[in-house]
């Protein structure tokens, strides 16, 4: 659960960090088996292009482990500015009421 829980913490400060560097709106898509980042590819564009992770590899993906119970929250994207549309909280299973919190205004991603 801590290394899932620290993966996601990482892999959506990434997202955020990508959105302002590439000046495009990062989406991240959850699912009960996995959370993946896409991209857009023109500033104005809806998400269409797999993210690269910083090995190198796209879509950037990280695995929910078969061990836990993950609910997903609703998916939500990255603004050019590193904003985000809503302040959604990521919860996972095992980790004793810790979440993962992202500011809607700053796009800051931080745990509770």
């Amino acid at each position: 659960a801590r290394g899932f829980y620290d993966g996601t913490l990482w892999m959506l400060r990434y997202a955020q960090k990508a959105a302002v560097a590439q000046r495009r709106q990062v989406c991240v898509d959850f699912t009960a088996a996995d959370i993946t980042l896409t991209i857009a590819s023109t500033f104005v564009g809806a998400c269409d292009t797999d993210l690269t992770g910083p090995d190198g590899v796209a879509p950037y993906a990280l695995a929910v482990p078969a061990s836990l119970n993950f609910v997903p929250p609703a998916n939500f994207s990255f603004f050019p500015s590193g904003a985000a549309p809503a302040s959604p909280t990521i919860t996972v299973a095992g980790m004793s009421g810790k979440t993962i919190t992202v500011d809607a205004v700053s796009g800051n991603v931080y745990s509770n």
